[in-house]
């Protein structure tokens, strides 16, 4: 990590450490990506038990992710206040207590997947596959979590092109892996989109034997001897991660799982309806990945600042961030607007589907407008550890306005499935606008702080 002193010296900084972000989120994403986009290839069950299941997923996976991320600002602040001797130990307590995360939801998983799977009106080959593709995705949950932890410890020290490169050398594994499993090539049963799961779950076992060879192996991250010495558990470093990432694992939740929650009340609607909604939806949510990379790097040079206690220089990182989101999110949308037949084609050949699903996308347009206001500013907050406000803010936004919205809509118009889009939306935008008032009454607050 660097400082900066003028505003070109910032952008360009925040470039860097923002590319490789960027890059490896949409790696990992891409992950989902191909597991649906393939799994469509396969037929129009396998599509949507395949996104069923990654729907259900990724609400617990954005929890989890959402509480390891406390470990970057944590270790990005003992940077910025050139306390490095205690790295190595906030690591190692994270590593222990994400196995611990990762154990409760094989658990949780095992006793509630039946339950979950039967309140939804799907046929039964669906229900099969969406239930399979979590099982073979369960062998990969404890790798993904360790990953995690280091992730952050790589990112936090700002070299984030080494979790690029670790990304994408796996990301053509998991699609030779998908290809093998689905289509049963190379002598493995032909598996359709349940394959998808044991395909992604090895390769959250290649991620993790790279990154433990690299903070192990290599500069700079060797002089920090991680797994060198095995603390034993203390309670009090897992309540300090725990009191930043639990408000920010739920607010990520909060807002992943109103998706969730929608498909399941889009479960009344046929499969062609359903499979084209999540297709939609998948998509949406691959060009998420850049207002969320944004909003990762902004915790990193916002940490960093507020460590050093540089509280100016924080807060013009906060609006360079939203300002580049906001860019970003009109080119994305202008080039969704007239390619969006062709996005659709990535995931059928069923012309059914080709045009229900074009039709959705219009809608994740206005999708990216929101999140490229509301993410970044989660991001900044998460530098200051202010996160208990994007909790409250989440739980209100998506749960007690665009939730209801949707539904109301839904229900009561002639908009059908169209509703819960527009509800979603309207979420995202209130959510969006009341956290810039919360960043503004901090950085109000720390200006006024001596330096």
């Amino acid at each position: 990590m660097e400082q900066t002193y003028t505003l070109k010296q910032k952008l360009l900084f925040f470039i860097k450490i923002l590319f490789p972000i960027l890059v490896t989120q949409i790696g990992l994403y891409a992950m989902n990506f191909f597991d649906t986009m393939m799994s469509g290839r396969a037929s129009a069950d396998d599509l949507a038990g395949v996104a069923i299941g990654s729907s259900l997923w990724m609400p617990i996976f954005t929890l989890v992710n959402g509480i390891l991320l406390a470990i970057t600002p944590i270790i990005a602040q003992l940077i910025g206040a050139k306390n490095t001797r205690n790295v190595p130990f906030s690591i190692i307590q994270g590593v222990y207590l994400s196995i611990i995360i990762a154990g409760i939801i094989l658990i949780l998983g095992f006793v509630a997947i039946d339950p979950i799977l039967n309140t939804m009106s799907l046929t039964t080959e669906v229900s099969y596959i969406a239930k399979h593709y979590l099982i073979g995705l369960g062998f990969g949950v404890i790798p993904l979590v360790i990953y995690t932890v280091l992730r952050c410890f790589i990112d936090a020290l700002g070299h984030t092109r080494v979790t690029m490169v670790i990304t994408l050398s796996s990301l053509p594994i998991n699609v030779i892996l998908n290809y093998v499993f689905i289509f049963g090539k190379l002598g493995f049963p032909e598996l359709g989109g349940i394959g998808t799961g044991y395909a992604t779950a090895i390769t959250y076992w290649v991620i993790l034997g790279f990154a433990l060879f690299v903070v192990i192996k290599l500069a700079p991250f060797r002089p920090f001897q991680l797994f060198r010495t095995l603390y034993p558990v203390q309670f009090k470093t897992w309540k300090e991660i725990l009191k930043i990432g639990l408000p920010i694992g739920f607010a990520m939740f909060f807002e992943t799982s109103i998706f969730a929650a929608v498909t399941l009340l889009m479960s009344e609607y046929n499969t062609l309806t359903i499979a084209s909604h999540q297709a939609a939806m998948n998509f949406a949510s691959y060009l998420y990945m850049i207002p969320l990379s944004i909003s990762m790097a902004l915790t990193i040079v916002v940490g960093f600042e507020v460590g050093a206690k540089r509280f100016k220089d924080a807060k013009i990182y906060s609006f360079l961030g939203i300002s580049f989101a906001i860019v970003m999110a009109l080119i994305t949308s202008v080039l969704l607007y007239f390619l969006r037949e062709s996005v659709a084609g990535l995931y059928t050949n069923d012309l059914e589907v080709l045009e229900l699903t074009t039709h959705f996308l219009l809608y994740a347009i206005l999708f990216q407008l929101s999140d490229a206001f509301g993410a970044p500013i989660q991001g900044a907050l998460r530098g200051y550890k202010d996160v208990n406000a994007t909790f409250i803010v989440a739980l209100i936004s998506y749960w007690l306005i665009g939730l209801p919205t949707g539904f109301l809509l839904a229900k009561y118009t002639s908009l059908a499935a169209f509703g819960y889009w527009i509800g979603l939306i309207i979420g995202l935008a209130v959510g969006a606008i009341m956290l810039f008032g919360r960043l503004f009454i901090i950085q109000a607050k720390k200006i006024r702080l001596p330096s």
